[in-house]
């Protein structure tokens, strides 16, 4: 365990953060480890599979429910230096990604067809994408179990276990996506089917070392079966703090799905490119989305002890580093995008959409990194609604206006991305504006006490008894 109420806040993020972005983009390097060699399969392929990962953000958002819960509470818990709760949240944090993940499996074999009927352009896409995500849906029910541990072990301060786990999980899944997608060495090619397939078994082998991590190294927090028995005060604990942040990634999901929908007027080149472009673009995020997950625990542990001051710079701290993160990766966007592009897809028309996409909307990633610097803050503090009311309002100021300008006769596709980088803007505004006032109520009150005490209260004597 490490203590996070003390030291340099800069140097808890900047130790943090590389380890979180190394083990945090394991599911986003495999779709494009899958993208890069389906691509030779077809503009149906890539456009399915790009499609199908997308359905990847509805089931993050259930891991986001977990994951978030654990880490706040765990957080506030190591701060206090109370263990036995930080157990206690842990455990049963353990049941309920057991219940998710089987839960994602049975929607998957249930509604994979339907969701890709719903966004594909053409039936050679809907078959793609859905045979891709029967093979890929155990990978994502995997990773709820690999979300509580890696999660559990952020809010104790210890991020380099999961990053190493993550890393090999991803040179596994790159080994065999070549092998499975193509039939490299064996002759007996999968296709898309391959693709699914070589990132599920990299999945499973990292939970696999993970759980041995726990059995062999780990001490401040461990399995405990008799702790498994549901508690239902516990998970409403963990899915009150962990339904909103959820419920943010929900929100994204149907960002995606929106674009997705207005984008199949143009055909499947359109939707491919689009799928490339923000897989790319949400890669090229991910050191500003670390920083901000390294600053979630030590606000939580900071938090739990009472620290408010702490808080505060934590903010400010990881505000900064993650703005000029954004501003860097903006300015090679602008003025790279066909580095960042390269090899993904040989259709001229697929990769000028990509391209255009991301010159685009890489304009809005500054507002992104304080989105997600707020976002992580409200999750430090254990109180995440307001993280959902800002989704909220990006997607009805998004959404329904995507939807209304497709039906103009002059819609072109960068009037949507236009759209995108407004309502980012829009959502980083309040979303900064909800967490200084979330400050003001929620880290006031320790100094009022301190002020309203006296600094040497005069011992309180008794009244004396009249003699009987």
């Amino acid at each position: 365990m490490k203590d996070l109420t003390r030291g340099s806040i800069v140097s808890h993020i900047l130790s943090m953060a590389p380890p979180i972005v190394v083990g945090m983009i394991t599911i986003m390097i495999c779709q494009l480890v899958d993208l890069y060699f389906v691509s030779g399969l077809g503009e149906a392929a890539i456009a399915g599979v790009a499609a199908a990962g997308n359905a990847g953000f509805l089931v993050n958002a259930l891991m986001q429910v977990l994951g978030v819960g654990t880490v706040a509470l765990m957080a506030h818990a190591v701060g206090r230096k109370d263990r036995d709760d930080a157990n206690l949240v842990f455990n049963q944090s353990v049941v309920l990604s057991v219940l998710f993940g089987i839960l994602t499996l049975v929607a998957g074999l249930a509604l994979s067809r339907p969701y890709m009927h719903a966004v594909a352009a053409d039936e050679a896409t809907v078959e793609a994408g859905t045979v891709y995500l029967l093979w890929f849906m155990p990978a994502l029910a995997l990773q709820f179990a690999t979300q509580v541990m890696a999660s559990a072990l952020r809010a104790t301060g210890i991020v380099r276990p999961s990053m190493l786990v993550q890393a090999l999980a991803v040179v596994i899944n790159i080994a065999l996506a070549p092998v499975l997608i193509t039939g490299w060495g064996t002759g007996h090619a999968l296709g898309v089917a391959g693709a699914g397939l070589a990132s599920s078994i990299a999945v499973f082998v990292g939970v696999l070392m993970l759980f041995g991590y726990f059995l062999k190294l780990e001490r401040y927090v461990a399995f405990h079966p008799e702790q498994w028995r549901p508690q239902l005060r516990q998970w409403k604990r963990i899915l009150n703090v962990g339904l909103p942040a959820g419920g943010e990634f929900a929100m994204i999901f149907i960002i995606m799905a929106v674009g997705y929908y207005v984008l199949s007027i143009f055909g499947p080149a359109a939707q491919a490119g689009f799928g490339i472009g923000t897989r790319l673009l949400g890669l090229i995020q991910m050191p500003a989305l670390a920083i901000a997950l390294a600053a979630g625990p030590i606000a939580g542990q900071n938090f739990g002890a009472g620290n408010g001051a702490r808080v505060r710079e934590t903010f400010v701290k990881a505000s900064l580093i993650a703005t000029a993160v954004m501003i860097v990766f903006m300015i090679l966007a602008q003025f790279a995008p066909g580095l960042l592009l390269a090899g993904f897809s040989r259709d001229q028309e697929t990769m000028a959409v990509a391209s255009l996409f991301l010159r685009l909307v890489s304009l809005n990633m500054v507002a992104q990194g304080l989105i997600f610097t707020c976002s992580s803050m409200f999750q430090g503090l254990g109180n995440t609604k307001p993280v959902l009311w800002t989704s909220a309002t990006r997607v009805l100021t998004y959404s329904l206006p995507s939807i209304w300008l497709s039906t103009w006769p002059g819609f072109r596709m960068e009037h949507v991305w236009y759209l995108s980088i407004a309502t980012t803007t829009l959502q980083a505004a309040l979303s900064v504006w909800l967490l200084l006032r979330e400050f003001r109520k929620r880290l006031a009150l320790p100094a009022q006490e301190k002020v309203a005490k006296p600094a040497n209260p005069e011992p309180v004597v008794p009244p004396m008894r009249e003699p009987a």
